[in-house]
């Protein structure tokens, strides 16, 4: 996972994630990926609309978002 997010990071793409709080509650989150640094990470958040601190064990998906041809041209 930490390499997929490394990945996300250098290529500066917006990633969505399924991501497990403390609690227990499960979300859906798309993200842009700040920092990286040992076993967490930061990253803005769109669905809260700030930067937050994530665990990585935590992720427990991680999709990138491929823009399509004609959004790129």
């Amino acid at each position: 996972m930490k390499g997929q997010l490394l990945k996300a990071q250098e290529r500066k793409q917006l990633v969505d994630i399924m991501y497990i709080s403390k609690t227990g509650e499960i979300t859906k989150r798309r993200i842009k990926i700040s920092k990286v640094i040992g076993d967490k990470f930061t990253a803005y958040c769109f669905t809260k609309h700030s930067s937050r601190t994530f665990i990585i064990e935590n992720v427990l998906a991680l999709v990138p978002l491929v823009r399509k041809e004609r959004e790129v041209i």
